[in-house]
């Protein structure tokens, strides 16, 4: 790996009770070498398997082994602001399994609970461990909480036995964290419109129609999108406050007519379009400037169809151009997901469902089938909607030929 590829980039480095923990002396010393300024963080446990004066030596910092130090506190809530990523290597069943509900007893989960910057572990247990259910269900619980996952090797294992549950080798965890660093600028250059969140359709000054959207899963993408180095547009329907980067250019909207022009008005200045926004699909014919009275026992409401953003867009796309749609089905998903994906001319379309338990709306999780032109198809299970823009976008760059290998 070349020398300066972390150049600047603030890692802690956590480590819990393993055998494998002897890894992690090494894997400090590579990301050291590769520029990164690391501060390690330990498990009491970890110090029965190496000492903080390796890894204070190896970093020319302070080890932190406790939330005290002396009649002093540990910030835990600062350093977990100070990092650009974090690597628990290794994590035992244990650690893993505290990770996953959330329980703090040490300065290594307080900083974790703490950590605003991406998460990854490299697990390190035996093979009867790691095949456990208990395991298996920790281990999907925190990737969909959006913690990145370095696979385990397979090899001899500290109990003589042959199988996967070896810590990955340091430099093929500095691989994948290199790796990271590369994909967050591999989108320099793209510029991408994305419209996320519900509209709200007026029927009088107190009234409206509108849904459930949260706009969490276009959020997700755009943050995404933005972590690579693309320039976003987010066009965003009322969904309260919320925190973005500011990398991020939004455009505030209300009504699903506002959403259309500013999307018609950006798109062509774009590299691609992802159209995540759940946008009525009518509107009331006739805006009463009053409050509607009660009078009867019914109200009739006379509806119009609003203008399809994504068949417009998709009219209007040039060759160079890419867009993305979204379909949310009830009934028979596939089959309308394909008319939309032809009829809109789209590149590829994301079909969510709200039969899918954990999937839908006002939801952290999402469950979602990519479905491309060719007819090719590619199943996301269930997990973070984070994590789901990840491959959105990966699926993107590969439609679109911007996908960076290393």
């Amino acid at each position: 790996m070349m020398t300066g590829s972390l150049q600047d980039k603030k890692i802690i480095l956590g480590v819990t009770g393993s055998i494998a923990a002897y890894k992690s002396a090494l894997l400090a010393r590579l990301l050291v070498k590769s520029g990164a300024e690391v501060k390690v963080v330990m498990t009491p446990s970890a110090g029965a398997f190496i000492t903080p004066l390796t890894f204070s030596t190896l970093t020319s910092n302070a080890v932190y082994t406790d939330l005290m130090r002396g009649d002093q506190w540990n910030s835990h809530v600062e350093l977990g602001l100070w990092a650009d990523l974090m690597i628990v290597a290794p994590a035992t069943a244990n650690s893993i399994a505290k990770m996953a509900t959330g329980h703090v007893d040490n300065m290594l989960l307080a900083v974790y609970l703490s950590a605003r910057c991406p998460v990854f572990i490299a697990p390190a247990m035996d093979l009867d461990m790691w095949k456990h259910p208990s395991t298996k269900r920790n281990m999907k619980l925190i990737q969909s909480d959006g913690v990145y996952y370095v696979p385990v090797e397979e090899g001899l294992l500290a109990s003589g036995l042959t199988g996967k549950g070896r810590m990955a080798e340091p430099e093929h965890i500095l691989h994948q964290i290199v790796n990271h660093f590369i994909q967050r600028k591999s989108l320099i250059g793209r510029k991408v419109l994305i419209t996320a969140g519900p509209t709200r359709e007026a029927l009088d000054p107190v009234r409206f129609m509108t849904n459930p959207s949260t706009g969490t899963m276009g959020i997700a993408l755009a943050e995404c999108l933005a972590k690579r180095g693309a320039e976003v547009h987010l066009i965003l329907g009322p969904v309260g406050e919320v925190s973005l980067s500011s990398d991020i250019a939004v455009y505030p909207v209300v009504s699903a007519e506002e959403m259309y022009h500013r999307s018609r008005s950006l798109f062509p200045q774009m590299n691609a379009g992802i159209m995540a926004a759940a946008v009525a699909d009518f509107t009331p014919k006739k805006y009463s400037e009053h409050k509607i009275k009660k009078q009867g026992d019914e109200l009739v409401l006379t509806l119009k169809r609003t203008k399809d953003i994504a068949l417009d867009l998709g009219k209007m796309k040039k060759k160079d151009q890419y867009l993305v749609g979204f379909a949310l089905e009830t009934d028979d998903g596939k089959k309308a997901a394909r008319q939309k994906l032809d009829k809109k001319n789209l590149d590829f379309i994301v079909l969510n469902s709200l039969s899918e338990p954990g999937a839908g709306f006002g939801r952290s999780t999402n469950k979602v089938l990519l479905m491309m032109r060719d007819g090719s198809t590619k199943d996301i299970p269930l997990k973070s909607k984070a994590k789901v823009a990840e491959d959105i976008v990966e699926q993107l760059c590969e439609v679109a030929g911007w996908k960076l290998e290393l």
